[in-house]
């Protein structure tokens, strides 16, 4: 419920402090991903041909979409292909079949050669950008890109996370997130890493 009642006073507050200071509605983190706050539905076109964006992963529950937002019919009918994790505000963070199916969803739309070798392939759809979104692109988004660059890369949430700090300054992980990364590093991480090799 708390959620719901602060939705609109932060959405609000995050469009005046990127007005006010040098947050950027959006990051690009790299050649296939960008971390973002909601794309209001004015920014569709721009992001579409200045940004190739091709995916969409939203984090945002239902009625965040609802007024300012495109929901998934709106995005297909801009031929972007549009998946929800849904997941609540402030107290949550993603559950990892969440964050390995969002990792998934984005791996789809990476060039062949850049696959990502420990994700289960759900089918190439060409090569584009994916706009990974919540409220503030913060917290619950940042948590998502954090598990596709440690599992593209071979990071740990530490490195993960630096990276998307260079990016993204703003980005804010508590405690829930930084557990939720760790147990996806350990749950992903390449095989190599899990021997134990003695001298």
């Amino acid at each position: 419920m708390f959620a719901r009642v602060t939705f609109y006073p932060t959405l609000l507050y995050n469009v005046l402090m990127e007005k006010a200071t040098t947050r950027r509605w959006y990051d690009r983190i790299d050649d296939h991903v960008i971390l973002g706050a909601l794309p209001f539905r004015n920014m569709t076109k721009k992001l579409i041909e200045d940004e190739n964006i091709k995916g969409v992963v939203s984090m945002n529950e239902t009625y965040e979409l609802k007024i300012f937002s495109n929901d998934a019919e709106k995005w297909q009918e801009h031929g972007v292909e549009f998946l929800q994790l849904a997941t609540t505000d402030i107290f949550e963070t993603p559950d990892q079949d969440k964050l390995y199916e969002g990792v998934k969803f984005i791996n789809r739309f990476l060039p062949i050669g850049a696959k990502l070798d420990n994700v289960a392939d759900s089918g190439h759809v060409g090569n584009g950008t994916v706009y990974v979104h919540c409220k503030a692109g913060r917290t619950r988004s940042a948590t998502l890109v954090g598990c596709y660059l440690m599992m593209k890369n071979g990071w740990s949430p530490e490195e993960a996370v630096e990276y998307m700090r260079a990016k993204r300054p703003h980005i804010l992980l508590h405690t829930k997130q930084w557990q939720a990364l760790d147990i996806f590093h350990r749950r992903h991480r390449p095989q190599s890493d899990h021997l134990n090799v003695s001298t």
